[in-house]
């Protein structure tokens, strides 16, 4: 089985969700090398994409993440939401330490995702965190090479949010009423 990361009852909107509380796993600091590890987590192979928009469970604000947000990523080994990087770099939540080791030990570096071994950990590890109707794994490739992925980061995000709020001062407009037919 996988290795989860960031399956936290807070956004499974369950208790007893893998990871246990969200609230309980933040921290004043991060590791030292925190953002390596953002940018390992940002760069996981992609494996569901959700159609969905999301929010920080902790403030209730929009970050970099929200869409797509429970979508699940991958480096063959631990498996975790596409969310997770965000809660990392914004709360700093403490990681388990073979999750850091293992990623420390690749030097934060994406591995290639070999099919052959990967399918048996992703199918057992599906029903796990929620997925029972997933389809079982397989890939016409048998290694897929990680492939670099545009992911805006947490000041660009801050920054368009600033933008965005300075263009809109004031109230927003209310939507104007449709005309009725004349007849």
């Amino acid at each position: 089985m996988l290795g989860l990361l960031g399956f936290y009852d807070e956004l499974e909107g369950r208790s007893g969700a893998p990871n246990g509380l969200l609230r309980a796993a933040v921290r004043p600091v991060g590791e030292p090398d925190e953002a390596a590890l953002v940018t390992y987590l940002d760069a996981g192979h992609a494996l569901i994409d959700v159609m969905e928009g999301g929010h920080d469970v902790l403030t209730g604000s929009a970050h970099r993440h929200s869409a797509g947000c429970s979508s699940l990523s991958t480096d063959g080994t631990w498996l975790w939401r596409r969310d997770l990087p965000h809660y990392v770099e914004t709360h700093h939540v403490a990681l388990p330490a073979a999750f850091l080791a293992h990623s420390r030990a690749l030097n934060h570096r994406m591995p290639a995702l070999v099919g052959a071994e990967f399918a048996p950990l992703f199918d057992a590890t599906m029903p796990v965190v929620g997925w029972t109707s997933a389809v079982p794994w397989r890939s016409v490739q048998a290694v897929i090479e990680p492939e670099p992925r545009a992911v805006i980061s947490k000041a660009q995000f801050d920054a368009a949010q600033s933008d965005r709020a300075r263009a809109r001062p004031g109230r927003p407009r209310k939507p104007r009423k449709p005309s009725s037919p004349q007849g």
